[in-house]
């Protein structure tokens, strides 16, 4: 590798000038990030616009990312620095691994994987928790150059099935169980069900046997974990780091949501490294050291980028919890992990805050808890209403920073950035984009509207470093999918509008645009309405048929809990709030409150 690390200094320039900076050359610009991350044969070229489907970045380059995320910082003398700490307070377990004993872990675990016939190129399956070993599962596989996919625990038997047939693994991870507040979930026979069910059959199956549940093992598939790691670190076996091009692929990341055949977004090496080094420096402002805490699962891009690979390329610390916002015990949850921990930064979604609003609006449960060393809130995932973010900025008396991306994208698009200074808060809007991406919005023509104007939100090519090269072998389902709409862009499938002064504001997907007899209303901008009404803690607005106006906006509502006005009233007002802020020509209807909103794995109202 070359030369020892040395983390730059946090930019001392602007947004504006930084941003500037990458537009007048893209190529400077993203090599001077690079210089970040040890290559082992350093980029010379930055982009080669004739390869791949839109060109791809540090074509020349060699690299390995878990030396970058491990072994750099051993050699660099801050071995003895908390690299990962597990907090799970359904299982009452804590624990706290340094950098040396996590590049241990990892180097152990690539042994048994390539004991087991796992090479450069071959994929791997991660179905686990979020446990420490599911990091290293991870790391172990970058190491030798294998392609992780992890999908998210106790995703149902079909689901999995349709993710074996598509990756083909060579191995599968696994663990016997799940925990969630109320129940054990156990993972063994999704997973057995899952291997009936797939066409694709996995060599082998390694399984990490928790005490909450055991499971079953088929004689000749199945292996225990601790039993190959133990067997492992007796024989003294440790893998090496392999060289890898920087185009090579680091991992498959399947889009939450699909039907049919998955969507396998797939991110390369080299540019991932140098993506996440620029948001952690600019964006986050997390530096080596520092503690960083992204309440999220690694089963979704959010705890791939920032739970697993940008903390620990960076050098700072990261928390790997094992619980919810609420419930475990109680809605000051994420108060005493920042406070133990000394969080600098905590990353989360919008729904976590909704959810912590709903059952404590006074916020009482933060008294007690030591945050003087938090800094900020980053939330994103989806759409930030105003009146979440507004209580949280009122609660926590620090920055609260929405911020919008995609799994294809790996890491923020618009964002306000903290490491170079933060711009005016616009509520409603992730603020502007960052640099690497030049973000237009179009009509259904293709030609770019009025500032004001809602429009496609699009990102014009090529997309920056990180960013996914395709799909996993599908590359005409990518055009098809991304790039075939609007010929030179990348197409969102989100729905907004940029006003002014620049300021992105994503209203939605681009099927949550409804045309009410001939209007385009956006179904955010009405649950913004809701939002803004002192009793309600969730809400989400769709779109229903209508005979004659062709469809009309229809509500559902959580209220807050406690809350004092009988729900009769509290339809009125929201039905006549929207009527006043949006217009007679929504005609809206509030079909109903109820308990609970229809949510996906990952939190997000479907």
């Amino acid at each position: 590798m070359n030369g020892p690390y040395a983390a730059p200094a946090r930019p001392a320039e602007s947004y504006h000038e930084t941003y500037a900076r990458w537009r007048a050359d893209p190529g400077a610009y993203w090599l001077e990030i690079a210089q970040g991350i040890d290559w082992i044969r350093p980029p010379e070229k930055a982009f080669d616009a004739a390869s791949g489907i839109y060109g791809r970045w540090f074509p020349d380059a060699t690299c390995n990312t878990c030396f970058n995320a491990l072994d750099r910082h051993v050699r660099d003398g801050r071995g003895d620095q908390a690299a990962l700490i597990y907090d799970s307070p359904v299982a009452a377990t804590k624990a706290k691994y340094t950098y040396a004993q996590m590049l241990d872990e990892v180097a152990t675990l690539a042994a048994v994987l390539q004991d087991l016939g796992v090479s450069k190129g071959d994929r791997v399956i991660i179905y686990m928790p979020m446990v420490p070993e599911a990091v290293f599962a991870m790391l172990a596989c970058a190491r030798i150059g294998a392609v992780h996919s992890v999908v998210f625990g106790g995703f149902a038997a079909k689901e999995l099935a349709t993710r074996i047939d598509d990756a083909e693994p060579k191995v599968i991870l696994t663990a016997t169980c799940g925990i969630e507040p109320t129940r054990v979930v156990e993972y063994k026979p999704l997973l057995d069900g899952a291997i009936e069910m797939a066409k694709h059959k996995p060599q082998t199956c390694v399984v990490l046997q928790r005490p909450q549940a055991d499971a079953s093992m088929h004689v000749t598939r199945d292996r225990n974990w601790r039993t190959l790691v133990a067997a492992a670190k007796a024989a003294g076996r440790k893998a090496d780091c392999v060289e890898l091009a920087a185009t090579d692929p680091l991992y498959i990341l399947y889009t939450s949501g699909t039907t049919g055949r998955p969507k396998g977004v797939v991110r390369d090496q080299g540019g991932h490294m140098v993506m996440l080094k620029e948001t952690m420096d600019q964006h986050f402002a997390v530096g080596r050291g520092e503690v960083m805490f992204t309440a999220s699962d690694i089963g979704w891009v959010v705890g791939h980028s920032y739970i697993v690979y940008a903390p620990l390329i960076q050098g700072a610390t990261t928390v790997l919890y094992e619980g919810k916002p609420v419930g475990t015990p109680d809605p000051g949850a994420f108060w005493r992990v920042v406070a133990e921990h000394g969080v600098k930064v905590l990353f989360t979604a919008p729904t976590a805050f909704r959810a912590i609003r709903k059952e404590d609006p006074e916020g009482r449960h933060l008294a007690g808890h030591d945050l003087s060393r938090f800094e900020a809130l980053f939330l994103a995932g989806e759409r930030a209403d105003p009146e979440t973010l507004k209580w949280a900025e009122e609660l926590l008396k620090v920055p609260v920073i929405d911020h919008w991306w995609q799994t294809e994208t790996g890491a923020p698009i618009v964002g306000n950035p903290l490491g170079l200074g933060l711009l005016p808060i616009k509520h409603g809007s992730p603020t502007v984009p960052l640099p690497g991406y030049d973000v237009q919005c179009l009509d259904e023509g293709g030609r770019p509207v009025a500032p004001g104007t809602m429009g496609a939100i699009v990102l014009k090519l090529p997309l920056p470093p990180g960013a996914l090269p395709t799909l996993w072998n599908d590359d005409a389902r990518f055009r098809e999918a991304y790039l075939a709409t609007f010929p030179g862009y990348y197409n969102t499938s989100d729905a907004g509008f940029i006003d002014d002064d620049g300021y992105v504001f994503i209203m939605g997907r681009t099927d949550d645009i409804i045309n009410v007899a001939g209007h385009r209303l956006s179904t955010g901008g009405m649950e913004e309405v809701l939002a803004a009404h002192p009793a309600v803690a969730e809400c989400a607005v769709v779109g229903i048929r209508d005979a004659l106006k062709g469809e009309q906006p229809c509500g559902f509502v959580v209220l807050k809990a406690g809350a004092s006005q009988p729900p009769e009233e509290i339809e009125k007002e929201l039905v006549a709030l929207v009527r006043e802020r949006i217009g007679p020509v929504a005609a809206f209807k509030l079909a109903l409150t109820v308990n609970r909103l229809p949510k996906t794995r990952s939190g997000k109202i479907r």
